[in-house]
């Protein structure tokens, strides 16, 4: 921890020292006054020498903690629903330690307390209650079967809850995933309407109305010569900071209604969460903000996929344009992250894998050249046979190099963008199934063997003529 930069961060400092002091006994707090005057070498000095342990480890000593991993794992691990085995996802709590967040979180250094079993709540059936470590008892044991969720608590910092879900490959999880993208396409059919009605909203008399239908249109919202400049904090304390065309007449009606307003108040000051969510229910059974995301995500990769795969490019050439894609999606949903402390490092070594690749197809091509000559000279079966050796080499470092300068594209261009979240989450993957079938790309260049499992059901159901 001494060696991230967190730790120089006075908010992080102030929200240690705070919340330390807390913990200290009266004597302690008496000699413990300020955390500059404080010296946690000692401590950072244990924890690298217990990672460097760890990095020595001999094989054996690595099969046993696999072992008692994997023990663990089919221990906790599984439930049983409906009367089959499901995988749980994350049986283990988080340990106790400092909060960091992302971003300049205002929160960030503050202490995340240890989970306690009386701080748990249990989901589970009647006669199936799992003991309670001795001396503890859970915090409530309830029978809910309208809920995902096995177990519950609320963590220290955010009070926000956390749950112990289903595995994302289970049966219910992959059945309720289908049912999102199936809610998502069935927007197709509405959604000319909505954006008709909501367009229309925009002139209508009451304020409410025209509040609720330009919120609508930020939540499907399309581009105009018209700008807005958004600055704030979102999700997860990041802050968002971007120039949006709007169209002129959501222009003039954030005009009108931050008239008379002062910074604090609310911009959309007659409209609320549930109002906008009973309106969205009532245009579309099912339909919710995250609804609009997905259709929007999932079209927009549907049609980027279509514009930018070509059937005779490589393979290589072919994942970059289905990377492309994903970030034109990803940045439509804002899946912004930091670039790496580390991106200028690896790029140089991933440059220099380039240059020595290179070096390996040039020596390469000069031996086919060679061979051919030689060949050409004897013309005998060694000869050809040389001949095809040298030419199987080159063309395998060839796709080596290619595979390698995809690599350098995509990590330059996708070093502030997070792929991942909106892949996983809002593109529905039997369009990604669909295109792997359709253009000959193995699916576990799109997907790892983990997210395969979770999509185990669009594997099953996707042929190369879906459409979402």
């Amino acid at each position: 921890m001494l060696d991230h930069e967190y730790t120089t961060k006075e908010v992080f400092r102030k929200n240690f020292f705070n919340d330390w002091r807390k913990e200290m006994t009266v004597e302690e707090r008496e000699v413990i006054k300020s955390l500059d005057k404080c010296d946690f070498t000692e401590i950072h000095r244990y924890f690298v020498d217990k990672a460097a342990a760890r990095k020595v480890l001999t094989r054996e000593e690595k099969q046993k903690l696999k072992e008692e991993a994997e023990k663990l794992q089919q221990e906790f691990g599984y439930c049983i629903l409906d009367g089959h085995r499901e995988k749980i996802g994350n049986f283990k709590t988080e340990p106790p330690g400092l909060f960091r967040g992302r971003g300049n979180h205002p929160k960030m250094g503050m202490l995340k307390r240890r989970v306690m079993p009386e701080d748990v709540v249990i989901n589970c059936s009647r006669d199936s209650i799992p003991k309670p470590p001795a001396g503890h008892q859970w915090k409530e044991v309830r029978s809910d079967n309208t809920v995902m969720w096995l177990a519950a608590w609320t963590e220290s910092i955010q009070n926000s809850i956390k749950y112990v879900m289903l595995n994302p490959c289970s049966k219910l999880k992959g059945e309720k995933a289908w049912q999102k993208f199936e809610t998502a396409r069935r927007l197709r059919g509405f959604v000319d309407e909505i954006r008709s009605q909501y367009r229309a909203d925009w002139k209508s008399q009451e304020m409410k109305t025209r509040q609720r239908a330009v919120a609508l249109y930020f939540i499907d919202k399309d581009g105009c010569q018209h700008v807005v400049e958004f600055d704030f904090l979102g999700k997860d304390s990041i802050r968002y900071n971007n120039r949006v065309p709007v169209e002129k007449p959501v222009y003039k009606n954030l005009e009108l209604f931050m008239k008379n307003k002062d910074p604090q108040d609310d911009l959309f000051d007659r409209l609320t969460t549930t109002s906008l969510n009973k309106h969205l229910h009532e245009l579309m059974d099912g339909l919710t903000a995250k609804v609009f995301r997905t259709y929007n995500a999932s079209v927009t990769l549907q049609e980027q996929l279509r514009a930018l795969t070509r059937a005779e490019d490589s393979i290589a050439a072919k994942i970059l344009s289905y990377n492309r894609a994903n970030r034109a999606v990803a940045i439509l949903c804002n899946h912004q992250r930091a670039t790496s402390s580390t991106f200028e490092k690896s790029m140089q070594n991933l440059q220099t894998k380039i240059q020595v690749k290179k070096e390996q197809v040039a020596e390469a091509r000069a031996q086919l050249r060679k061979a051919r000559a030689e060949h050409k000279a004897q013309g005998d079966d060694k000869s050809r046979s040389v001949l095809e050796k040298k030419r199987r080499l080159l063309e395998k470092l060839q796709e080596q190099l290619a595979w390698l300068s995809v690599q350098a594209t995509d990590k330059e261009e996708n070093k502030q963008v997070a792929l991942s979240t909106s892949k996983l989450n809002y593109l529905d993957p039997r369009i990604s199934i669909a295109w792997c079938k359709r253009f000959r790309v193995p699916v576990e260049k799109i997907y790892s063997k983990t997210q395969r499992e979770r999509f185990a059901w669009a594997l099953a159901m996707a042929g190369e003529d879906f459409e979402f």
